[in-house]
């Protein structure tokens, strides 16, 4: 959303709408338990740290990888990797412009 935009249905990227659209629900207004004002997003806390001490080990994990970020997942590779020859930016550009003259590159895309 851009800055100071506050409809995010406009200049959103729409993969980013449902996301707004999120953001928009969880900011409304709500009153907690006790009647108080609060936002919707401090009810929805609440419930998962409720799950999470009530033994939903979902809720748990959601919350630890929030807070302190997902652990680390290490890959485990055996063997080679083929990259493929290396090449300079001379060599890359000359065979473009190799392709492009005959016709097996079409310009701008």
């Amino acid at each position: 959303m851009a800055k100071g935009n506050r409809n995010p249905s406009k200049g959103s990227k729409p993969e980013k709408l449902v996301r707004d659209a999120l953001m928009v629900a969880v900011n409304r207004e709500a009153q907690d338990a006790e009647g108080k004002p609060t936002k919707k997003l401090a009810l929805l806390a609440d419930k998962v740290v409720s799950k999470a001490l009530d033994g939903d080990m979902v809720a748990a994990k959601e919350i630890f990888d929030r807070l302190d970020g997902k652990p680390r997942q290490e890959i485990e590779h055996s063997g080679e990797v083929d990259t493929g020859p290396e090449m300079s930016n001379m060599e890359i550009a000359r065979r473009l412009a190799f392709a492009l003259t005959q016709g097996q590159v079409n310009e701008g895309g």
